[in-house]
């Protein structure tokens, strides 16, 4: 049995949804269907934010109400193991808050429970559009195998941003070799993450091979000490206090970039056509999948918006099979039911205009 499948979905004034609910009867493949603008993505969304997350769209979440609805939503899920959890966001708040059982929780606790990672449209050009979004999408991977790890990133944002406020200020010295401090050893325990996740997806990796690149990750590479690389990228930090237009001109973890080499093809990803692309991605799902479970006995939950995009019916077919394979429950979208009609095990949901209907269980 999966510790993290849900067994069922309710969502209220969330984006176009006013109230609706979906029972998976504890399937593996959930599989929305329904016209553009029905809300078929708003649903994935909804799953995306139980995992503490800000979601697979990253939108604020005053953002993320119905627009006609008062201004806040819910969400509430319970899984399987009959763990309840649930995300409320109310007018007014500044954040949202979770809960765990009917009891408080922070929204840490949430990826504990429920491990969500997810393929949008956007990631279709993942290795062809900017080093921001590609970082963004390897540190989500790595926070889902490893929940500290978004603490980590987060943390060294601030602490960016506080540097860079301090520069503008003309802040003393003392202040900036303490912000510098923190740096270095955030920056160095950030690194550290993405290089231990990236050589452990690579043993399930069997088509493709992941690399990271960056400053502080090629020292640790090399072999050099995690303290000697502290100490060295303080010391480049404190030679390096200028702003030019108000930005930083600075390197580290918060610069890096990774890559993707298909070995079937013998080419980097970004070289292959769209279609390749989205296979490369879906391999690395499925390794990242097993290298959760193995290390943690967990499953994880995975969602497919536009599942089907750039992949032909035999691809499609293959990706459902190896995601089965896996044991993990696939939330995905399209428009047509008959494109998924060869998908076993399966919960299929209409969506129309905000409302959820006709529920229909494919075994």
């Amino acid at each position: 049995m999966l510790k993290s499948m849900i067994k069922s979905l309710s969502i209220t004034n969330f984006r176009n949804h006013e109230c609706g609910r979906i029972t998976t009867y504890e399937k593996n493949n959930i599989i929305i269907v329904g016209p553009n603008g029905a809300g078929k993505t708003a649903i994935l969304e909804a799953v995306s934010v139980l995992s503490g997350d800000r979601g697979m769209r990253g939108a604020a979440m005053n953002e993320l109400a119905r627009f006609d609805g008062n201004g806040g939503f819910s969400i509430f899920a319970e899984l399987n193991n009959e763990t309840q959890i649930a995300i409320q966001y109310n007018p007014g708040d500044t954040n949202r808050r979770a809960k765990i059982d009917g009891d408080n929780a922070p929204l840490s606790e949430l990826a504990r429970n429920i491990r969500v990672i997810w393929i949008t449209p956007k990631e279709d050009r993942l290795f062809v559009d900017s080093v921001s979004d590609r970082r963004a999408f390897f540190d989500r991977l790595a926070t889902s195998f490893d929940a500290s790890h978004a603490g980590r990133t987060a943390k060294l944002s601030k602490l960016m941003s506080e540097r860079a406020g301090a520069l503008k200020n003309n802040a003393d010295t003392h202040w900036l070799d303490a912000i510098d401090t923190q740096i270095a050893g955030t920056a160095v325990a950030v690194a550290d993450a993405r290089i231990k996740y990236a050589s452990e997806l690579n043993y399930f990796l069997s088509r493709c091979a992941i690399s990271v690149s960056g400053m502080l990750e090629q020292m640790l590479i090399d072999g050099m000490s995690a303290g000697d690389i502290e100490r060295k990228y303080l010391q480049y930090l404190r030679e390096n206090r200028l702003l030019v237009g108000d930005k930083m001109i600075l390197d580290g973890p918060h610069k890096s970039d990774f890559g993707i080499f298909n070995q079937k093809l013998n080419l980097p990803a970004h070289l292959t056509s769209t279609g390749q692309q989205k296979t490369v991605l879906i391999d690395l799902i499925l390794a990242h999948a097993k290298l959760v479970h193995a290390k943690t006995n967990q499953q994880i939950i995975i969602l497919l918006d536009e599942a089907a995009a750039h992949l032909d019916e035999n691809a499609r077919n293959k990706m459902f099979e190896e995601l089965g394979a896996v044991n993990a429950q696939v939330w995905a979208t399209g428009l047509e039911k008959d494109t998924f009609s060869n998908i076993k095990n399966a919960v299929f949901v209409t969506c129309h205009n905000g409302q959820i209907s006709n529920i229909l269980v494919a075994e």
